[in-house]
């Protein structure tokens, strides 16, 4: 984190058409930037300019092809710049790095929530669940409305942590009719998937309602392993968290 003091300012310049790996050259350097420790990065966006090939970059409308110079800028401590300058030299190719020395009158702060938390290591929690996997057609009704929404209140209703639900593509199931997303029909019928894990104490309270709710589908529950890290209190403790 930033301290007042000295730092070094570093400005990466690169094209916005310059690609690395399939992705934009500029937000590659930034995701390398966000998952090395950087306490902060910018991109502005230029509308005219020119490097080292003399080739004009203009956003002017009589221009069919853009080319616009793109800046990466951030401040960090001169130890942490050391650190990734390597990596930024390779990412950059033939784009141009400055880095010069700057004075810190006032980091930024982060939110009085998380504040307290920061310099503490997260707190590992591992427990034994149950995965509950609840397979329907998007068309499946229960009391007039989709059956996978009734589900996921019903669920809320009876204090169950979380479901989340995915939408198939393509798939089958017992009546082997074919469920699939495609232009040429006028009415969809996509596989539908509810994932839900919670203990078994909680799943078995709630099968008698999935009971009453599905008349047909597939119902799989399988043994998993639950590894959450939760952020720890100023105590050193982990702290109190709400429910989903």
């Amino acid at each position: 984190m930033l301290k007042p003091g000295p730092a070094k300012k570093v400005s990466i310049y690169v094209g916005e058409t310059h690609k690395y790996h399939g992705q934009s050259l500029y937000s590659a350097i930034l995701n390398y930037l966000f998952y090395h420790g950087i306490s902060g990065a910018m991109v502005t966006r230029g509308v005219a300019g020119f490097g080292a090939d003399h080739h004009l970059h203009s956003t002017r409308i009589e221009a069919l092809t853009t080319d616009l110079p793109m800046k990466i800028e951030f401040i960090e401590t001169a130890d942490k710049v050391e650190e990734v300058l390597p990596k930024l030299r390779e990412l950059a190719g033939t784009g141009l790095i400055e880095i010069q020395d700057t004075q810190v009158a006032k980091p930024a702060e982060e939110e009085k929530g998380k504040r307290a938390e920061a310099g503490l290591p997260p707190f590992k929690r591992q427990s034994q669940a149950k995965l509950m996997q609840i397979f329907l057609g998007e068309n499946d009704k229960w009391r007039g409305q989709p059956l996978h929404k009734a589900l996921i209140e019903s669920m809320r209703a009876n204090d169950i942590a979380g479901v989340t639900v995915y939408q198939g593509i393509l798939g089958y199931g017992a009546h082997r009719r074919m469920h699939k997303d495609s232009a040429l029909h006028l009415a969809h019928d996509h596989p539908i998937m509810l994932a839900v894990v919670e203990t078994e104490e909680k799943l078995q309270a709630y099968f008698p309602i999935l009971d009453q709710m599905m008349q047909q589908g597939l119902v799989v529950l399988s043994e998993v392993e639950v590894i959450k890290y939760a952020h720890r209190s100023g105590s050193g403790e982990p702290g109190q968290e709400a429910r989903a």
